[in-house]
């Protein structure tokens, strides 16, 4: 394909670049497309057209800009064969996940618009009115990963074009194409240059994080990105929220009856080929029930189907790029130079494609790198405990805080236990009902700011606060 199929969206219009990066299938490792690798002059151009429309979108009544995520809300239900067979095919997942993701995003804009926005009144007295309104940011920059390029693009994109800013969305240079796609198809339910999307390289990210222009940075990707992006805004203050890793522990009770969560923990642990922020990443089983769970998910691991994601019948596809699968290698290179017991997987085919099996390994030492660093990829460790203070203890005895998780029978048990864990979204029995009502935050190094729900709708205002002292009489 050329740059001409792809093209950014800037102030309304479509525009190419004299430069082009290529997007690869990580099924076949073949380039499928090439598209725009924007200059720092079409950066500029993007931001001015975003300053340009931010005063009359910020104007717009709130009930006219929940309407218009409706619209966007329709476009992407009836686009989502098309943008789903487009995910599919760039981020490797299976086709049905792919469109899920699209309609997921559909739901989510539909649901944010209905969030409450309206001014709070602190005090209204015959004397004093004092209410403080939500405001918006300004221009938000937005950053969006590759593992849910359409879903986390949204979860964006929604709370801020409601709360009246603009943007400058930027996707992955792993995960280009839908976004590109999707970006053309609003260009008519939005007006010129509230919602732009530019594709580059390397350098396009940094040159957003320190520019001037750009009021906020939303971000989400690695703990280690996010700690430059924190440093590149900090010239000019800007706004962040940060999304960023995790470490997710799972614990696993005595009383939990195996076969009944065995397929649930397994997709909490696997699902989207295990690259998910909130994945299960430390699986703590108690004694008494590991050897049966163990043998439950190994069991799984063993029948799950992984291929292209555009062939019927694929469960999981394949790592979405090169660098995510040297490293998912290099820690199963670790894990069998240290002589660990591996339960499933742990033979990488040698054929084209960006496949890793499904594995799983044995009561790692708690100081092995399969256990302290997010592999981000379909390798987990199963860890054996005996005390639950001690799982509470290893499960916190990390820098992230972004998920966990219990499993038990007890459900005041595990709320209790749940309550201990040092994470911002805690599940028991069940895991990833996220919900646009529901806020996500991560605690330690897992983030900044909060997603979703009315506080992460809030973090794309600003508070101001109007007092009014009364005149004797007005108003009468």
């Amino acid at each position: 394909m050329s740059t001409t199929a792809y093209t950014m969206t800037i102030d309304g219009k479509a525009v190419t670049s004299a430069a082009s990066i290529n997007a690869i299938d990580p099924a076949t490792e073949q380039v499928i497309a090439t598209v725009p690798d924007a200059s720092r002059e079409q950066l500029d151009q993007a931001v001015a057209s975003a300053r340009h429309a931010l005063s009359a979108w910020a104007a717009t009544p709130l009930n006219e800009r929940r309407a218009v995520l409706g619209r966007i809300a329709g476009i992407l239900a009836a686009n989502a064969p098309t943008l789903g067979a487009l995910l599919s095919l760039e981020q490797g997942k299976p086709l049905a996940k792919a469109q899920e993701e699209v309609f997921i995003s559909a739901h989510w804009c539909a649901e944010v618009a209905k969030l409450p926005l309206e001014p709070d009144t602190v005090t209204d007295t015959p004397e004093s009115l004092v209410q403080v309104h939500r405001v918006p940011v300004g221009v938000v920059g937005a950053i969006v990963p590759w593992n849910f390029p359409v879903a986390l693009a949204f979860f964006k994109i929604a709370p801020a074009l409601l709360a009246g800013n603009t943007m400058v969305l930027k996707p992955s240079p792993m995960t280009p194409l839908t976004a590109l796609k999707f970006g053309e198809l609003l260009r008519e339910a939005l007006p010129p240059g509230v919602f732009n999307v530019v594709s580059g390289g390397d350098a396009l990210g940094p040159w957003m994080t320190a520019h001037p222009g750009i009021d906020k940075i939303s971000f989400t990707g690695s703990t280690a990105t996010g700690r430059k992006v924190m440093e590149s805004g900090a010239a000019t203050l800007k706004r962040l929220t940060l999304e960023l890793g995790g470490n997710d522990a799972a614990i696993v009770l005595p009383d939990v009856d195996v076969d009944a969560v065995a397929a649930t923990i397994f997709w909490g642990a696997f699902a989207n080929s295990a690259q998910f922020c909130l994945a299960i990443k430390r699986l703590y089983i108690h004694d008494a029930v590991y050897d049966k769970l163990a043998q439950a998910l190994a069991k799984l691991a063993n029948s799950v189907k992984l291929g292209a994601g555009t062939e019927p019948g694929v469960e999981l596809g394949p790592v979405q790029n090169k660098a995510q699968f040297e490293r998912l290698k290099g820690l199963l290179a670790d894990c069998k130079a240290q002589g660990y017991k591996i339960l499933a997987g742990g033979e990488v085919a040698d054929k084209p494609g960006y496949f890793f099996p499904v594995t799983l390994i044995d009561n790692p030492p708690e100081t092995s790198r399969i256990v302290q660093e997010e592999p981000f990829g379909p390798i987990l460790p199963l860890l054996r405990f005996t005390d639950i203070d001690d799982a509470v203890a290893r499960a916190n005895a990390s820098p992230y805080g972004l998920g966990g998780s219990v499993w038990t029978a007890d459900e005041a048990k595990g709320l209790a236990i749940g309550r201990r864990l040092q994470a911002g979204t805690v599940w028991v029995n069940e895991i990833h009902t996220i919900a646009p009502n529901k806020p996500m935050a991560g605690h330690k190094q897992s983030g900044l700011g909060v997603e979703q729900g009315e506080d992460g709708l809030l973090e794309y205002t600003l508070p101001q606060t109007v007092s009014l002292k009364r005149t004797a009489g007005a108003g009468a």
